[in-house]
């Protein structure tokens, strides 16, 4: 019988079915995150957005919470190679939000309380493929997973959905967020291993 170290986990499962390659599963939901976490409370939360012509809307949290809610299963990929299947969310679609806008953006860049930022194609946060989330598994989302809201697009690596997201800008350029300046890919497609640029 061979001897097994302190914390040794076994062999990660890799190129699973259903599971992006290079990816393992965990039951856990890792935290990470860039720096502090920001603690905002509901009374002070505000979403904003600004279009390429610098008009804007804003959304205090009675008013967001007025918008269409949907619930949400969806898997998670982290580019650190996690993948966590089942989650299950409840929040606003951003088709909601940007229903109605005047705009001939193709891309948008997303704010982080905190100072995050991150980039996307309009095409990847439109038609019922992100929304800005307020819970989890039934429950406030927590500030360590973003609350109280954060966007989620569970088609991408999980760094695009930002944590304690406030407002979003719609630019006709790509222009790289946090990460993506820091040498991650500016899509972060796992399906394709997106991770760096």
């Amino acid at each position: 019988m061979g001897i097994v170290s302190s914390g040794f986990q076994g062999r990660r499962k890799r190129d699973l079915p259903g599971v992006p390659p290079g990816q393992y599963v965990t039951e856990d939901f890792p935290v990470l995150s860039a720096g502090p976490t920001p603690r905002i409370e509901r009374d002070d939360w505000v979403f904003s957005l600004r279009t390429e012509s610098g008009t804007g809307r804003h959304w205090d949290w009675n008013v967001f919470m007025s918008l269409p809610q949907e619930d949400v299963t969806a898997d998670l990929h982290c580019v650190t190679s996690w993948s966590k299947l089942g989650t299950h969310w409840r929040g606003v679609p951003v088709d909601a939000v940007l229903n109605g806008v005047d705009t001939q953006a193709e891309f948008a860049l997303f704010y982080s309380y905190g100072g995050y930022t991150t980039n996307l194609p309009l095409s990847d946060v439109l038609g019922g493929r992100a929304w800005l989330v307020h819970e989890f598994d039934g429950a406030d989302l927590p500030p360590e997973h973003g609350g109280p809201v954060r966007l989620l697009v569970p088609h991408l690596y999980l760094w695009k959905s930002a944590k304690w997201v406030r407002g979003v800008e719609l630019i006709p350029q790509d222009r790289p967020g946090f990460w993506e300046s820091r040498g991650y890919h500016l899509h972060g497609d796992p399906w394709r291993e997106e991770r760096y640029g």
